[in-house]
């Protein structure tokens, strides 16, 4: 209560509702559709995951009126803007504030900076600046953008802070197009709550009247709050949806001039935002704008093993972003409809796992190439960390049998995370002649994959490494198997809630 009983103007965010509660019922419908919901067998790359969602709130208000341990305020590199959330913050927090802001010396674009809340219910205001829009520089603008809202919460993390206000950080001022800058903010928001969740308990979106329409279309495709709204939104995700953080991929970026006297590899990393807001993703990625030299010449140098281990590794990653980007923007939904890759659940030591079900390749009616671009687009982000293969090799006939130049092909053509990251592939229901097959292709095809081979007879050995609750079995695997070795499930396991 303020002074003379009068009611506080602050809101407390523990009493505003969360992003997992505001549709009611429809929540549960994955309870009460497990059948339907395994048909489904295309997962969206933000899967429905309600502890997470029930760490956001989605607020039509002020965001000075919150007392989140900090709020965050949206100006420019002197941190002297003048937009309605600024002015709002000022008025609230008092005069000391304007004092504090001048020993900070400013604030770069993507730069987050700290100070106290002063006369505000939140203890700290958190200073970030935004990029100014131009379509001509937009990479360097979207690399910004999400800076902004990366910096904003490492530094929440970092001062061990419970709950974060957002404004939202691209001011009309500055004009970056609403629903793009949400897409980033959004994206950005969900992949830390899932690698540093623990840090946060609450994050709230203070948005305007005009603002709230775009982030109630948008919060579904990064937040669903039932398997249902999961799947409804996957054709709606943009073609970049950043990486295992949610930076944008963009594959020009790594194209750039190379091998510089005396410059790291942690450089390498670096957006082409040359410090003064230029983007020089224009040079394009001929031989001449990579200083790389004559490609023909590279060619043979490859092939006479002159080629350093570094350059080749570099080639190799520029070849994968381009397989990558093609991935992202080509339709691949006719390779999707054969729920022949799905992720389902983890295994026994909390890894991911990734279903391949052989029977559903019609390798002689499908364009591989697309197969293969489908593969990347939705491996590429489950396999930033350590993920499981289960290959149902259960009742495939010749034109389900995927060659070994394909094979080959896909192995040497994803980037080294893949291989790095993958543990074990589960081969179930293996026939004699795909076990010679298999040993014949580790053995003198590729290298590093032999070991992680376990041929699995019966579903029975297969729950030894993971709990057959994890897994998403299509019904003729299970009839199959019950048909071999007899029955093991009472009737079919449900599918998991992720």
């Amino acid at each position: 209560m303020d002074p003379l009983g009068a009611p506080s103007q602050f809101v407390d965010v523990d009493t505003l509702l969360s992003w997992a509660d505001s549709c009611g019922d429809e929540v549960s419908y994955w309870d009460s559709t497990a059948e339907t919901s395994r048909e489904d067998t295309v997962r969206s790359p933000f899967l429905y995951n309600r502890h997470i969602n029930g760490k956001v709130v989605l607020w039509k208000g002020d965001v000075a009126l919150l007392n989140c341990t900090a709020i965050v305020n949206t100006s420019n590199e002197s941190l002297t803007d003048k937009n309605p959330v600024s002015e709002s913050i000022f008025m609230l927090a008092g005069p000391d504030l304007k004092e504090d802001l001048l020993k900070l010396k400013g604030c770069r674009t993507g730069e987050a900076k700290l100070t106290k809340g002063f006369n505000l219910a939140a203890r700290f205001i958190i200073h970030t600046v935004g990029p100014k829009y131009k379509s001509r520089y937009r990479t360097a603008a979207e690399s910004s953008l999400y800076s902004c809202y990366r910096n904003v919460l490492q530094l929440a993390k970092e001062q061990s802070m419970s709950s974060v206000g957002f404004c939202v950080i691209n001011s009309a001022k500055r004009g970056y197009p609403l629903e793009d800058a949400t897409h980033i903010a959004l994206r950005t928001v969900r992949r830390f709550l899932e690698i540093h969740g623990e840090t946060i308990e609450k994050v709230v979106f203070a948005v305007s009247e005009l603002e709230e329409a775009t982030y109630q279309k948008l919060l579904p495709l990064y937040f669903p709050r039932s398997l249902k709204e999961e799947s409804q939104s996957l054709p709606y995700l943009p073609a970049d949806i950043g990486n295992a953080e949610g930076e944008p991929v963009v594959p020009e970026r790594q194209i750039r001039i190379s091998e510089k006297p005396g410059a790291s590899e942690d450089n390498e990393e670096e957006d082409e935002d040359d410090g003064l807001g230029m983007d020089l993703s224009f040079i394009g990625s001929h031989a001449f704008a990579r200083m790389e030299g004559d490609i023909d010449k590279q060619r043979k140098l490859i092939l006479q093993g002159q080629l350093s281990e570094a350059a080749l590794q570099k080639q190799h990653q520029r070849n994968y972003n381009r397989w990558l980007c093609q991935a992202r923007s080509e339709d691949l939904s006719d390779i999707a409809s054969l729920k022949a890759l799905y992720q389902t659940g983890v295994d026994n030591c909390g890894r991911t796992v990734m279903v391949v079900v052989g029977r559903n390749i019609p390798v002689t009616l499908i364009d591989m190439d697309k197969a293969l671009l489908y593969f990347i687009h939705v491996m590429d982000h489950i396999a930033v960390k350590e993920y499981v293969l289960v290959y149902f090799h259960t009742l495939t006939s010749e034109y389900n049998h995927l060659d070994s130049d394909f094979l080959k092909k896909l192995y040497h053509v994803v980037d080294v995370k893949y291989k790095r990251n993958l543990k074990a592939v589960y081969f179930v229901h293996p026939t004699f002649r795909s076990k010679v097959s298999t040993w014949f292709f580790t053995t003198f095809s590729v290298s590093g994959l032999k070991d992680k081979i376990h041929h699995v007879d019966s579903l029975q050995q297969l729950f030894s490494a993971i709990s057959p609750e994890q897994i998403d079995f299509p019904p003729f695997v299970l009839e199959y198997d019950a048909r071999e070795n007899g029955p093991y499930f009472a009737s079919y396991p449900p599918s998991p809630d992720l």
